[in-house]
């Protein structure tokens, strides 16, 4: 019987295949499989990112750097839960890093959010991104558009409602997506920040290009921008939020004739979102009340509402993480219940064998590099409770796979993917485009596995 240190990583987006890189390089001989329930590999990287963004897919170079060099086996396509359960992996696997991610919107509980119209951001991302597992279609009639949020997130549904459709054709974009966009009558999106604009927390750059897509002007409005003590410190301290504000504040010094555009993107400050509006099940507006600052860069509410007639709206306040069968959850804060990394019980007794890294760790927050440190800390616990794991008892690394095809799943490994990622390519190549993704899920598997050519 082998002695060498058997580990799955569940999710091969940025978190599980940074893990598995740093476990590779942390323990000598160490074997990993990194089970991902898509198809293809990067998780949100390439199914959470607009597809005009492709200066951040650039992520993936690096991830493929990780995945092709053949120490880490991909075993995509396969469901945790549903094609391997937990009684699986701790049949052939020591230890189990969940690497999941958050692909759920967080709650926002106020009259009318369930109504016709009423949309979370992330279902709408996943809808414009090709992902395999949501409905091809999407209800795009409205003209007149609200979207709540303060993030990366909501400027990029903003921008993709907003931009004529034929300028998102050299990107990735699908072509249902692309055909659903133009058929779009929207004309304004308004998106509402609860605080101030030394708050918000775009990035200077996403920022500064929404100001730069092509008949869209951006329109923000003076009477929106207050600064208080916090704010202040915010801007003194934060290039970033120095940078965001000057943007901003640049914008509020635009004349009325210099708004031209056939589309609008409104950008609002200090409007708190208390009531979506309907009439006969289906939204007709957006109710606000202003808010003002506190001092310390909160908000508190005001008592002054404000109607606005939108017949859509996109709640983008951030991602939550979804449970796992089996495996300790936090339903608070949307995370596994885990301290540093280990999976810890509802006594707050770690669970040997069982880690977490990533957004299923510490929640939708933070950068690329948050994730490389979760993975390091995560990692080093693992390597740290090595010598004392219970082994697996089937640790023949065949075995999980003479598993999987007993219940007749079909393994997308590595090599396919790559099939699947030259054939996305080639499609794009006959358009001038840097890939065409194939968005049908039994598609993607019949070109990774050589049983089509798509």
């Amino acid at each position: 019987m082998s002695s060498t240190l058997r580990v799955a990583v569940v999710g091969a987006g940025p978190a599980g295949t940074y893990a598995s890189d740093i476990l590779s390089k942390s323990v000598p001989d160490v074997s990993i499989d990194l089970i991902e329930r898509l198809p293809a590999p990067y998780g949100l990287v390439r199914y959470g990112v607009a597809p005009d963004h492709p200066r951040i897919k650039q992520i993936i170079v690096a991830l493929h750097k990780v995945l092709e060099r053949g120490d880490i086996r991909m075993l995509a396509n396969v469901d945790y839960g549903t094609d391997l359960t937990l009684a699986d992996l701790r049949e052939h696997y020591d230890a189990v890093i969940f690497a999941t991610g958050a692909i759920r919107d967080a709650a926002l509980t106020i009259p009318g959010v369930d109504l016709d119209g009423s949309y979370g951001a992330a279902d709408f991302v996943s809808w414009y991104d090709g992902h395999p597992d949501v409905p091809r279609t999407w209800p795009l009639t409205a003209q007149h558009v609200a979207v709540l949020g303060a993030g990366n997130v909501a400027l990029d549904v903003a921008r993709v409602l907003a931009k004529h459709p034929q300028d998102l054709l050299p990107t990735e974009v699908p072509a249902n997506v692309y055909e659903i966009l133009s058929s779009s009558p929207v004309t304004d999106v308004h998106v509402f920040a609860r605080r101030g604009p030394a708050q918000v927390k775009f990035s200077p750059l996403e920022l500064r290009e929404l100001g730069m897509v092509p008949d869209v002007d951006v329109v923000v409005y003076p009477e929106d921008f207050d600064f208080d003590e916090g704010s202040m410190a915010a801007i003194h301290s934060s290039n970033q939020t120095k940078q965001v504000v000057k943007t901003l504040t640049d914008w509020t010094l635009k004349e009325p004739e210099e708004l031209t555009a056939s589309r609008r993107i409104h950008l609002h400050f200090l409007h708190q979102p208390v009531e979506v509006l309907g009439e006969g099940g289906k939204v007709v507006g957006l109710r606000t009340e202003r808010t003002t600052l506190t001092g310390d860069g909160t908000v508190t509410g005001t008592g002054e509402l404000h109607d606005w007639p939108v017949e859509a709206v996109y709640r983008a306040i951030g991602y939550f993480g979804s449970p796992l069968p089996e495996v300790p959850f936090d339903e608070a804060a949307g995370v596994i219940a885990n301290r540093e990394g280990r999976v810890v019980d509802d006594s707050g007794t770690p669970v040997p064998g069982l880690y977490a890294t990533g957004w299923i760790k510490r929640g939708p927050v933070g950068l690329i590099g948050h994730t490389k440190s979760d993975a390091q800390e995560t990692i080093r616990h693992l390597v740290e409770d090595a010598p004392t794991l219970p082994p697996a008892p089937t640790r023949d690394p065949q075995a999980v796979l003479d598993l999987l095809a007993e219940r007749k799943v079909d393994v997308v490994p590595w090599s396919g993917w790559e099939l699947l990622d030259a054939h996305e390519q080639e499609l794009g190549s006959t358009q001038g485009r840097a890939r065409v993704k194939v968005v049908p899920r039994e598609q993607m598997v019949d070109v990774s596995l050589g049983r089509t050519q798509g």
